[in-house]
């Protein structure tokens, strides 16, 4: 299995969980994180560094998130590997407790 990231990232796209990857899973999009589903080993460390709380493990994942399984699977190859911290996106705090984003993602 493999973790994923989820509706909760949109638009606020905390690098607090790149920090800690031992192996370099997160791919950047202009507006979002995802896991490349190859490279994760499931190792869990990312998970609590996520103060949205948009990663969880694949088999953990809410039906209602489900349609990021294949999200993180698309867009992985196509963004570029993430291996350092950045700062959140500036409107972050605004975007972070709000649902129904997926609307706003930026591919």
């Amino acid at each position: 299995m493999t973790h994923v990231v989820t509706e909760s990232c949109i638009r606020c796209k905390y690098t607090d969980c790149v920090d800690v990857c031992p192996v370099d899973c997160f791919r950047e999009g202009p507006n979002f994180l995802v896991i490349d589903p190859d490279e994760c080993i499931d190792c869990a460390v990312c998970i609590p560094e996520c103060p949205v709380n948009a990663i969880l493990p694949e088999e953990d994942v809410p039906a209602d998130q489900m349609k990021f399984i294949a999200i993180n699977a698309e867009l992985s190859p196509k963004w570029p590997s993430i291996t350092k911290r950045k700062a959140a996106l500036p409107d972050a705090d605004e975007w972070k407790d709000r649902k129904d984003k997926l609307g706003e993602l930026k591919r």
